[in-house]
Formats: C-alpha cells, structure tokens, sequence
C-alpha cells in the first residue's frame, strides 16, 4: 500500500515562543499538542534551541534533556511523531548562539544579506554580536558530537521520535568552506548518529537559499547522505513567483527538491504571515535591524484558500507529506523581545490565535487530514529531465530557477 501522506506543524509555544525551554510547562505542551492531534496531524517539528541544550561545550543541560524526554512522552501521548531538530541556531530571523561559541571576529559565518545578524545569547541580544564557524571550528565541532550523541543515545528507543534533523536552515546560521566540507559534515553527523540508532529516519532542514545559491549545502549532495529530503519554501518570500500567494511554489520547490536529492521530498516548513484578524490583506511597512522591511501579509480568508490550493498541489507532485509553520501566534508580552521586537511578521505565522483560537487555514488543515491522503507517484510534468545536481551548481543553474519555474508551469497546463 502507498505511504500515509504525512501532515503535521512546527512547534513553538504561543505564550513562550523560543523562550519554552527555559520556562518549560509541560501542561502547556500537553494542552497544545491535544490540538495539533485533533487536527488530525501526524508530527510536530521541534527545536532544540542551542544554548539552552548546551550552555558550555563540555555539557549537555540535564534539566533541558529531562523536558525534551517530557515532551516526547506527550508527543507519543497524542499519536504524534516528533522532528527533532538539533543546532538551533537560525530562527525567524536572529541567529541564536549559544554563548561559548560567541566571539568578537573579522567577517560573518554566514555571508547572506551583507549585513550582521541580530545575534541573541542567554535569553539576550548580544551587541555587535558575531560568532565562530559551526562547521570549521574545532571547539564547535566536538560539542556537536557530544549534543548528537547524547540525546540520541537518550531517546532513540522512544516511540515519540520520528526523525532527527540536523538543522534549520543551517546556511543563515553559517557557511561550511566549501562544498565538500558541507557533505563531509552531513556524513558525520549521520554516522555518529548511525553508531546509536540505526532505525529513526535523519534529514537537515534545508531551504529555498539552498537550491537559489551555492552556500556549501548543496542539496543532492545533503541528501545523498540523509535518509530524508526535505524542503522549506514561502513564495512571499520570492520574487520569481506569481504573487505571494501563488499555490504552485510550494510544491515546484518541492518536487526540484525530489529531483536533485534522486527520492521523495517532505516539505517540512511552508505557510505565510496573516494579518490580524477581519483586517483585509497588505502590505505592512516598518524599519526592522535597522533597515527598511516590507511584507505582505495575507487576509486570513484569503490566506487559508491559499493553503486550500496548495496541499492538493503538493500531494499530485509526489511530496511526502506537509508541515505547516507555524503552531501559533505569539502572545502580546512576546512582542518586545526577539525575534518579534524587530520581525513583526513573525508574530502572526500560526494556525492559532494568540488567544488559541483556531485560524480559517487551521480548519483547511483539518478537513485536508479527514481525507488521509496516501502519497503518490512523482509525475512527469515534476521531473526535470537531464538536470544533474552537479550541473545545478557548477553551472550556476540556480540562477536560472525562474525560468525552471515558468518550464514547471508549463509542463503541468
């Protein structure tokens, strides 16, 4: 019989947001976790915020091990599988670093946008903050060893668990040198996660930077060497699309993905800012790190035909299933400090209110999960035909990823 077509969400609490693993409640994930089984979803993705699990690197914080085992018994409590992700690192737009790491140094890790990242360390914005290389320094490399190895050989037996993930986005966090460094890191976290637990599926949060630049993490390269390609993709995001809710992004990422990695590919993080509720779509305009931002946010009708659109269009190209970002808004007390202070948007991303009232998209969730879809055969017209990830890369192919895009369009009518 086909594979289930798994459904399930990325998770941070609405009331602690990235501030849950200091201020743990376990009530609060009980209660949350409810809903998201309720909505007949399958995983919910997780994050192991870095400097929490590991405030030195010579030590993993006992007391955050003892609450991730907590939430795995929840997880399994309510039929849930966890994706949990290690070296968290980048998220919703800070890079949060645990403090051993940070270090006053010449250039960036990770060389994006030009300018230096709002860098956040115990819980705190570290002024003109910068930080070694998490593939090439020596002393980051051996914690990443210890942090793997020791709550994989804590939870591998647990039935909560459904796949380790080797990272968010790894490429705004930092680059590796070169593309046979990124490989090479791939494989030895596999490996040692191998010597542990040889059934739990690994993959690495990779996203659309890494299919429109050549960063290191090379996406059939990542992939040759987890057991699971995944994708993250958000055409507000993207200036080749055909709006910023265009409903065939998602899945032609997707299916891209499936075709550079040789198999399936989950996408584990899509979905969109909404604007407040009974608010029409717009586009909100701010100054945030000290540059002018501009976002669409999406009517939350408008925002959940959006989502109506995209999960049968990802379900026809093959993918593996779809994980929505995110859980929930966040609650107003969190709206002064990162990552909301400066990225307003991030505030608004979840199926529920902060209130915990559920969203319109929530509710398309739902009855998308009645139907337990089944994942299909990747079509033809989600093939690429002769493309190589080599040629991908060496020839700057990424470059051309609108016109790929258009072919796409083409090709399915």
């Amino acid at each position: 019989m086909p594979e289930k077509f798994v459904l399930g969400v990325n998770y941070w609490p609405r009331r602690k947001a990235m501030y849950w693993w200091s201020n743990f409640d376990a009530a609060e994930v009980d209660d949350d976790f409810a809903l998201i089984h309720d909505l007949g979803l399958d995983v919910a993705r997780i994050f192991l915020l870095w400097d929490d699990f590991q405030p030195s690197f010579t030590k993993v914080e006992k007391a955050a091990l003892a609450n991730l085992t907590t939430v795995a018994d929840l997880a399994l409590k309510h039929q849930l599988g966890l994706d949990v992700t290690f070296f968290t690192g980048h998220m919703s737009g800070p890079n949060w670093a645990p403090r051993w790491l940070v270090e006053e140094r010449e250039g960036f890790p990770s060389p994006y946008f030009g300018f230096t990242r709002q860098v956040v360390s115990e819980g705190k914005i570290v002024p003109n903050g910068n930080y070694r290389n998490m593939f090439t320094d020596p002393v980051a490399r051996g914690a990443e060893r210890m942090l793997l190895k020791t709550i994989v050989r804590e939870l591998h037996r647990h039935k909560g668990i459904y796949l380790w993930n080797l990272g968010n986005e790894p490429d705004l966090f930092a680059w590796p040198e070169d593309a046979g460094q990124g490989r090479a890191w791939v494989r030895e976290m596999e490996d040692l996660i191998r010597e542990i637990d040889t059934d739990t599926p690994v993959t690495m949060g990779l996203h659309s930077g890494n299919l429109e630049h050549d960063n290191g993490l090379r996406v059939h390269d990542v992939f040759a060497e987890t057991d699971v390609a995944v994708m993250h993709a958000y055409p507000m995001y993207t200036e080749w699309t055909r709006g910023p809710l265009d409903p065939d992004h998602v899945p032609f990422m997707t299916a891209l993905t499936a075709h550079l990695a040789g198999k399936p590919a989950l996408m584990e993080e899509f979905g969109g800012p909404t604007n407040l509720k009974g608010k029409p779509s717009e586009t909100w305009k701010w100054v945030a790190y000290g540059l002018d931002r501009s976002q669409f946010m999406a009517s939350e009708d408008e925002f959940a035909e959006y989502i109506r659109q995209v999960l049968p269009n990802l379900h026809d190209i093959g993918a593996t299933g779809a994980m929505i970002w995110c859980f929930a808004d966040y609650v107003e007390e969190l709206w002064d400090v990162p990552p909301c202070v400066e990225s307003r948007h991030e505030r608004h991303f979840g199926l529920v209110r902060p209130d915990g009232s559920l969203k319109p998209h929530a509710e398309v969730l739902k009855r998308f999960a009645a139907t337990k879809p089944k994942v299909k055969p990747i079509p033809d017209y989600a093939k690429f035909p002769g493309l190589t990830g080599e040629d991908y890369y060496e020839k700057k192919l990424y470059e051309e990823i609108g016109a790929l895009y258009q072919d796409y369009l083409k090709r399915k009518g």
